[in-house]
């Protein structure tokens, strides 16, 4: 150790004077220095590798294109046992640490250079199980994206307190006796059932007969599966069917049996869902998307209801949709599927043209005769002889409303949330816009002062840019709104609404009106007595390929809520009779709409009769992306500048060459990733083409 000397002592007379001058030296405090140690270089001990396969391939948490791929590493002997295959590691990989994925470990490596080292196993727990990597695999294919992302959507986030938790050993009593008492009623129902409970994996698209509660139906189908000693995978569209579908598990399953997997669980509860999975302790998941990845051992049947909703297209690359990677799944695993809706979706549709699903649909006769009735109301040829029958809501509706009210829940079905979500000039028609960012205006109560939807800017006082109209009128009306106007037109009734941040999930058999927007309907306790559908305009405006069959689907779901025509339901639209998906409402005949609409796709060269993909990005980017980078049989479309600053191409072929398709756009990405290119936005076969 060294001590600091201060050199402003070093002066004559001063104490430090080399030992000459006998004068003590005054106190003073000595500052230590620490010693400097010049540590030697010692050789880095190389990594002893396990005896038995020491190499593992990782799978990196490096969502590039270019990188998109298993990568080699050394498995020491102090991982040998802890590391196994499917586990979370921690690898150093382009100078930085990163977490990964041990895919399976081998007994070579074909890499000539020197492979790193696992620098950490992170959990033995088992994440990834084989099958659930090859179905991460296959759609990351399918879609044109990256291991890593498909991934992220499967493997929840880790949580290590769940790890740890001692699970303790619970008896549960044996499970109820299968029940197929509502399947007997269905076309083919008996037998579905029987096929699953024998162990066989039938595959089928069920249109439920009216009046039936399918989440019911679907519990069967689960307990005949678990009968046979199998798992099931059950997918839905929201948190509500979930809780419903719950719900309806537990009498034939009983307690204990099967998981909920939601993001609104929250982190550490969906952990531990997916960990009862995993570890083999429940054998039925049900969920939303990410339900379709779930670890269920021995897969027998992966069901699901609605498919044709929007929530099951994934809002994250590569936006896989649930419908397809069960699919996938079910043709990987060989398990049964089921698809069951009030609707059919075109994708189903073609499922069961091409023999690969048996059609379970009721006769078009039958269903007619079970459903309620269902009237229109328009101004077409009406307005002549009743004068209301142009307004809104036409005297037909008032008097179903006062007539029906009085003998239990009626449910009024609106397109819009809100009170007056848009506004417009009276004048001129023209849509109100903000003076300071032009977004749109809306009216929160009658009373409100109108206010920019965008940057939340009062409007007042407004005038309108076209004509400098200064009154405003509301082209599309929310749920609030019309709750006021049937207040207005029918007293002596209680009236709620639903939808927006305030969702009723259930409400009794009172009398009562209930206004509600689509997907935040309640169930009524026996069923409505009656429904009325507004703004039937509004619901079909937009100018998307699944426009008309997402309004046969929303509209369908609102005559199931209702009771069976022999039970006294019946339905009430105000619209034009003329309408093809209102057409089909009125005959009951959803099999027959899909029928149509997807011959009418594979004419105009549409999904699913095609494979279709769209690649987005800025102007100059989509339009320098050679054409040589396509199959020869793909067809160019575009690129269409979308706004100043993007611009779209369309890629479209034939079905049986989707996956050169879907491979060429990944080699395009990963020729973008390695330059260091921005990336571009790559969709195949996207749920909403508008």
């Amino acid at each position: 150790m060294q001590l600091a000397v201060d050199e402003g002592d070093r002066r004559p007379g001063g104490w430090y004077n080399d030992g000459m001058d006998p004068t003590p030296p005054p106190p003073q405090q000595l500052t230590l220095l620490r010693a400097t140690v010049r540590a030697s270089k010692v050789p880095k001990r190389a990594p002893v590798p396990a005896a038995s396969l020491p190499v593992a391939r990782v799978a990196v948490d490096v969502p590039l294109a270019h990188l998109d791929r298993p990568f080699d590493y050394v498995v020491t002997e102090a991982f040998d046992e802890s590391a196994v295959p499917g586990c979370r590691v921690r690898v150093r990989f382009a100078g930085q640490r990163v977490d990964g994925y041990l895919l399976e470990r081998a007994a070579r490596s074909d890499h000539e250079g020197r492979l790193g080292a696992i620098e950490r196993v992170l959990s033995a727990e088992v994440v990834l199980r084989a099958d659930v990597a090859r179905l991460c695999r296959r759609v990351a294919d399918r879609y044109a994206g990256t291991f890593a992302d498909v991934v992220r959507l499967a493997v929840p986030q880790r949580h290590a307190r769940e790890e740890q938790a001692e699970r303790l050993a619970v008896d549960l009593p044996p499970p109820p006796p299968p029940d197929d008492s509502l399947w007997r009623g269905q076309p083919g129902g008996a037998e579905l059932i029987r096929r699953l409970r024998s162990g066989h994996i039938p595959r089928a698209c069920s249109i439920p007969d009216p009046g039936s509660d399918w989440p019911a139906l679907l519990a069967q189908a689960v307990a005949a599966t678990s009968a046979s000693g199998r798992g099931s995978i059950v997918c839905l569209p929201d948190a509500r069917d979930v809780a419903r579908m719950d719900a309806a598990l537990i009498p034939v399953l009983g307690h204990g049996r099967h998981v909920v997997l939601t993001a609104a669980l929250g982190p550490q509860a969906r952990y531990r869902a997916f960990l009862a999975a995993a570890r083999g302790q429940v054998k039925v998941v049900l969920g939303t998307r990410a339900a379709a990845f779930a670890p269920v051992h021995d897969l027998g049947l992966l069901a699901m209801w609605d498919d044709g909703d929007d929530l099951f297209a994934e809002p994250r690359a590569p936006y896989p949709h649930t419908r397809e990677v069960l699919l996938l799944r079910a043709h990987d695993c060989g398990a049964g599927v089921l698809l069951a809706s009030w609707a059919r979706s075109c994708e189903a549709q073609a499922l069961v043209e091409a023999g690969w699903c048996t059609d379970l649909a009721v006769a078009t006769t039958s269903r007619r005769a079970a459903a309620p009735p269902v009237r229109v109301a328009g101004p077409t040829g009406v307005a002549a002889r009743d004068p209301g029958a142009g307004t809104r809501l036409p005297a037909e509706a008032q008097r179903l409303l006062r007539e029906a009210a009085g003998a239990g829940p009626v449910l009024v079905s609106v397109p819009r949330s809100g009170y007056r979500p848009a506004l417009a000039c009276q004048d001129c028609r023209a849509p109100a816009r903000c003076r300071s960012c032009a977004g749109p205006l809306g009216q929160a109560h009658v009373d409100a002062v109108p206010r920019c939807r965008w940057c939340g800017r009062d409007a007042s006082p407004w005038s309108c840019s076209e004509c400098g109209g200064t009154r405003l009128r509301a082209p599309v009306v929310g749920e609030r709104r019309t709750a006021e106007e049937i207040g207005r037109a029918v007293t002596g009734v209680p009236i709620r609404s639903s939808g927006g941040d305030r969702v009723l999930d259930f409400v009794d058999a009172s009398p009562q009106i209930v206004v509600a927007t689509p997907g935040a309907e309640p169930v009524a306790e026996g069923g409505y007595v009656a429904a009325l559908l507004l703004d039937i305009a509004a619901t079909l405006w937009r100018p998307d390929l699944r426009t008309a069959e997402e309004a046969l689907r929303r509209w369908s779901q609102v005559v199931a809520l209702v009771r069976t025509g022999p039970a006294g339901g019946r339905v009430l639209v105000v619209g034009d009779p003329a309408l093809p998906a209102l057409q089909a409402l009125v005959r009951a005949d959803p099999v027959g709409f899909a029928e149509r609409e997807l011959a009418d796709r594979a004419t105009a060269r549409l999904p699913p009769a095609v494979r279709l993909a769209t690649v987005t990005g800025p102007r100059a980017e989509v339009a320098s992306l050679p054409a040589e980078a396509w199959p020869s049989a793909a067809e160019v479309l575009g690129p269409v500048n979308l706004d100043d600053e993007t611009a779209r191409l369309v890629l479209r072929t034939v079905k049986s060459s989707g996956a050169q398709l879907a491979d060429s756009l990944r080699v395009m990405a990963a020729s973008r990733s390695s330059r260091k290119l921005a990336p571009l936005r790559i969709q195949v076969d996207p749920h909403d083409l508008g």
